[in-house]
């Protein structure tokens, strides 16, 4: 009974703060933040692809202490790409219907424009730490940008932040890789139940990986990002395409579907259009947002780690970041359930079990099935080390450098615990961890948006020369 009473205040409280007031935050703010940096998501787009994707073939970082630039993006791309591109499209199509992958879309636009801005005052604001690294992002750029009269709002967000750690960085990826480990058990051993043993050894050997990585500090988790996250996203893309090659014939109609639902809402879901319009708006940019986390401040966190002298350089891999999350990963896992003609159940929330299923429409319930969780635990072990890194920053600037051993500890204990927990549960408190963070850090951002502006046409102008 208590624990269905604090589910029930905690839906309120992420229905309240994802409530359209925030939406409206961070629709308003991207688009200013667009034009302040004179739509670079748009006139630089080839560079950013260039130089992000030219990084693989870069040379090493000059300074032994910190990260290359590529391996920066990398490890904000572990962060950012992670079980939300799976089972939280698959949320926003069953709460929303398709519409919600045109409103995720938009929501990707806008990010480019935010998460562009959030790395450039990374980088600009960054300090050095006593290593000969960078540490930097949203509390650096508000202490620094805006003066000491802002410490509180840095010391807000590191709050948030570090507890968010916790939530969409730890919970949330256990929740959901248990969750396809429970369906896929299901269907490897024809329904038969399991020994208790399995979920706490498989949460063990989770939090046994993801501490080898976050024990060995920014330089092991860049390297480490850097091989991971190319290989989980060639694994994925080639299993998604499969899918949606294998029903072509459903891809138009698919397409056609999700650009009519978000104008004019779609049946599946009951109630009026106008109600269903606003459900595929609301579910998509959340879940837009959640998934490529413009506006949390958190990849601006790693991005501040890069041995880079260009802020707006730099600045371009968020463009890149934020595409090939939600354009690139979150579209294709939408449309290879879409295509699938898997029964979504609309009205109520869905998990990555329809992608599995999704699968199985071409290579069988085995294969899906080992696919699936094999997936799953790649995008959960990358974000996992990639949030490991925002919490520990955030630590570190609220209670110094020997408080992060003592934070290291518990995130990893975490980990396994987290096995055990409701995935219902961990969602709506990661939600409201994700919103009280962008407060503070949109906050920030808005206000040194004069330098934003003055950076990017400084670049720009000297590039014509």
């Amino acid at each position: 009974m208590l624990a269905e009473k604090i589910a029930e205040i905690n839906e309120r409280i992420a229905d309240i703060v994802w409530g359209a007031p925030m939406l409206a935050l961070l629709i308003i703010g991207g688009f200013y933040l667009t034009k302040s940096s004179d739509f670079i998501q748009i006139r630089r787009f080839g560079s950013a692809m260039r130089k992000t994707l030219g990084g693989i073939f870069g040379n090493g970082a000059g300074n032994k202490s910190a990260v290359t630039p590529f391996e920066a993006v990398c490890t904000a791309l572990a962060g950012t790409i992670g079980t939300g591109n799976i089972a939280g499209v698959v949320i926003a199509l069953c709460l929303g219907g398709p519409g919600a992958i045109f409103w995720m879309w938009v929501s990707a636009f806008i990010g480019m424009g935010i998460k562009y801005a959030e790395i450039l005052l990374a980088v600009k604001y960054r300090e050095r730490d006593p290593e000969g690294g960078y540490r930097g992002g949203p509390m650096y750029f508000i202490k620094n940008g805006l003066g000491s009269k802002f410490k509180w709002l840095a010391a807000l967000f590191c709050v948030f932040g570090a507890a968010a750690s916790f939530g969409i960085g730890n919970m949330m990826q256990m929740g959901s890789i248990m969750t396809a480990l429970r369906g896929a058990l299901e269907v490897l051993t024809d329904g038969k139940p399991m020994g208790r043993w399995v979920y706490p050894a498989v949460g063990l050997a989770m939090a046994a990986a993801c501490g080898a990585s976050i024990l060995g500090g920014a330089k092991r988790r860049g390297r480490m990002a850097s091989f991971v996250v190319p290989f989980m996203a060639v694994f994925y893309i080639a299993g998604a395409l499969a899918v949606i090659i294998a029903h072509a014939d459903r891809l138009l109609p698919v397409i056609k579907e999700i650009f009519s639902s978000a104008f004019t809402g779609t049946a599946l879901l009951g109630g009026t259009a106008g109600e269903t319009v606003r459900r595929a708006m609301s579910w998509g940019m959340k879940r837009g947002m959640f998934s490529n986390e413009a506006g949390l401040g958190s990849s601006p966190i790693a991005h501040a780690s890069a041995d880079t002298k260009s802020p707006v350089e730099q600045g371009f891999m968020g463009v890149f970041e934020v595409f090939f999350d939600t354009i690139v990963i979150c579209t294709l896992t939408a449309l290879m359930v879409l295509v699938s003609g898997v029964g979504l159940p609309y009205g109520s929330a869905g998990g990555a079990e329809y992608c599995s299923q999704a699968l199985a429409s071409v290579f069988g319930n085995g294969f899906s099935s080992i696919f699936m969780s094999s997936a799953m635990a790649l995008f959960a072990f990358s974000s996992i080390v990639g949030w490991s890194l925002y919490g520990e920053r955030c630590i570190e600037y609220l209670a110094g450098k020997g408080a992060v051993d003592c934070y290291r500890a518990i995130f990893i204990a975490v980990i396994f615990f987290s096995s055990f927990m409701s995935f219902g549960f961990i969602i709506q408190i990661s939600d409201i961890m994700n919103a009280l963070m962008i407060l503070p850090n949109m906050a920030g951002v808005l206000m040194l948006s004069p330098v934003v502006k003055r950076e990017t046409g400084m670049y720009l102008r000297n590039a014509r020369k």
